[in-house]
């Protein structure tokens, strides 16, 4: 018996057994009638596609200088979340936050070195929560940070590809050491070139980007979806309703896809981000972070060339990501498992690609904290539908729990978007909040925002220095109105609604 389950636990356990066999045989009744349509006792697997790094430059967002058929595709067959938030803009933060449905401040979890099972082992994950209540659970690749993946307490089955097949550096370099040395065919040839290696590739600091002349299954995630897609073909959940998370790597750095992805999107061809000159004036230093140097650019100067090199491979990696949903959607299909099958396909958190001069996360910008968000629902959820309410990340773990009829542990933040998804006109988040660590170990703190159905309002450190957009008017956040006197009743209003935040995120 896992040592975190309680007398509690063994009774939700013989609970949701018994659900199981009444799930079974509603589906019994269900599927000889032809394509089954929603129903709380209908036994849903759920697949949760998760990727990392990825911001709106996808087709369904409306986004037209990138090639997503797939996504197109599947947008087709779901509903679109328009105004989906991150709750924090790194990758440990966010997941930590939407896998325990707790606000950053409550998991504790506020950068990327802490580690979730050892701040908070009695929170109960998503994949926990659903293998606890009878599913066979199974994950791949990167769904909680790093390789931190919980083990037996969450998955029945958990792969982890620690890199692809083979190492486009490592190649490159080995060309050009054999060309100069010869063959590699002794220890002593191979001890070389290993020194050649740590000589001459590229410093660690700037993200390394180019075509491969490997072949989807080569990459990481190539062999994600096809791990999965093997689950599937041998049954391998049996006859238990399934959880299964998909944990894409791309479009995070390196930026590596097979060339054929780098072939679709010519250098010259691209749309860019020029940003105005004038555009850090009334933008506070707390707001911006110094990624954009890891990338090789100055604060307000403007590189078209590199600018382009790596809007190149961003979108490479971006059409590799959707073949391989492709692959893995077709898996589902081929199973007979579509039309009992929810299907959740997300980011962590956003990226900037230039704007405000920002390359990277980790600010509270909208590129930075918007995320993608595809729900199908069969039978709930309207084909080819769009949903303008504000929804948090932090919401799919009480929504999943919702649909497959699962009882919720205490101390769960986020709210069920039920109400979105069956189309309803419903305000189920009044404002989507987002937090990001600022300064150092002396000094450290939490720049906070809200967003409401019109206004982003965000404050720092400094009282001086906070921030208020108006989105409706000005989505690209180029117009600080926090100091205006026009705005000062909003900079009030917002300001009440973020303390009221505040300590509902902090509230364990």
């Amino acid at each position: 018996m896992c040592p975190f389950l309680s007398k509690e636990s063994d009774s939700m356990q013989a609970r949701s057994w018994s659900k199981l066999l009444s799930w079974l045989l509603v589906f019994a009744v269900a599927s000889s009638y032809g394509r089954p349509a929603w129903s709380e006792e209908q036994p849903w697997n759920v697949l949760l596609i998760v990727c990392d790094d990825l911001n709106s430059h996808v087709g369904p967002a409306g986004y037209q200088a990138i090639q997503t058929p797939t996504l197109d595709r599947l947008a087709k067959q779901s509903l679109r979340l328009n105004r989906a938030y991150c709750q924090y803009p790194v990758c440990g933060p966010s997941r930590a936050s939407f896998l325990t449905g707790r606000y950053p401040e409550a998991t504790r979890i506020l950068d990327n070195k802490l580690d979730l099972r050892k701040e908070q082992p009695q929170l109960v994950t998503l994949p926990e929560l659903f293998k606890r209540n009878g599913y066979w659970t199974a994950g791949v690749g990167k769904i909680f940070h790093g390789q931190m993946n919980y083990g037996e307490r969450a998955w029945h089955e958990f792969s982890f590809f620690n890199k692809n097949k083979r190492n486009p550096v490592e190649e490159k370099l080995k060309g050009e050491f054999v060309a100069k040395q010869g063959a590699i065919k002794t220890p002593q040839d191979e001890r070389a070139f290993r020194r050649y290696y740590r000589e001459h590739k590229p410093p660690g600091s700037a993200p390394l980007f180019g075509p491969t002349d490997m072949t989807d299954q080569e990459h990481r995630d190539g062999m994600n979806v096809r791990r999965i897609e093997e689950w599937l073909d041998k049954r391998a959940y049996g006859d238990q309703p399934f959880f299964i998370a998909c944990g894409i790597h791309k479009p995070h750095v390196p930026f590596y896809a097979p060339e054929k992805y780098f072939a679709k999107y010519p250098q010259q061809q691209l749309p860019i981000a020029v940003v105005k000159p004038d555009d850090l004036n009334d933008i506070p230093r707390q707001a911006l972070n110094h990624r954009y140097q890891g990338f090789g650019f100055e604060l307000g100067k403007h590189d078209e060339v590199r600018s382009r090199q790596y809007m190149q491979a961003y979108h490479a990696c971006i059409s590799f990501v959707d073949a391989q949903i492709d692959y893995l959607l077709k898996a589902v299909k081929r199973n007979n498992l579509w039309d009992r099958t929810i299907v959740v396909f997300t980011s962590d958190h956003g990226y900037h690609l230039g704007e405000h001069f920002m390359w990277g996360k980790v600010t509270l910008f909208e590129e930075c904290a918007h995320v993608p968000l595809l729900v199908r629902v069969p039978g709930l959820t309207a084909a080819g539908t769009e949903q303008q309410g504000l929804v948090q990340l932090l919401d799919l773990y009480p929504t999943l729990a919702d649909l497959c009829q699962i009882q919720l542990p205490a101390g769960i933040q986020g709210k069920s978007i039920r109400p979105l998804l069956a189309g309803k006109d419903a305000v189920v988040n009044p404002v989507a909040y987002t937090v990001v660590t600022r300064g150092n170990a002396m000094k450290r703190y939490l720049g906070k925002s809200i967003r409401t159905d019109r206004w982003r309002y965000a404050e720092w450190d400094d009282p001086e220095q906070n921030e208020l957009y108006d989105l409706r008017q000005d989505p690209q956040e180029y117009v600080n109105l926090a100091k205006r006197a026009e705005h000062q009743q909003d900079v009030q209003n917002l300001r009440r609604l973020l303390r009221k935040q505040e300590k509902i995120a902090a509230s364990r």
